[in-house]
């Protein structure tokens, strides 16, 4: 609307498109404020889904150490009963009879 345009309105007009823009910035605000809401849950989400999965990968880790552990563990179990005698034939005791 022009200032022309403006000048030609009576009071009760200007002041009812006044109340009009002062509607439409609240209901502007209370949006704004909703999507700063959500976008801050977003941010939340999005650094625990980070804190997620650096655990996750630490983990891993942990869980790779302890497989290597295992695995050596069992290697040198065998290496170690290789040595040995398999397993020793049952010897008839006496008092057996076959």
């Amino acid at each position: 609307m022009t200032d022309k345009e403006l000048r030609k309105l009576k009071r009760g007009e200007l002041l009812e498109m006044l109340l009009e823009q002062s509607r439409e910035m609240q209901k502007l605000k209370a949006e704004l404020e909703k999507a700063t809401g959500l976008l801050e849950e977003r941010r939340l989400i999005i650094d625990s889904a980070g804190s997620i999965a650096e655990a996750s990968l630490k983990l891993n880790g942990v869980f790779e150490a302890a497989q290597k552990a295992a695995d050596q563990y069992l290697e040198n179990v065998k290496r170690l009963s290789g040595g040995l005698c398999e397993c020793p034939e049952k010897q008839d005791e006496p008092g057996e009879s076959q």
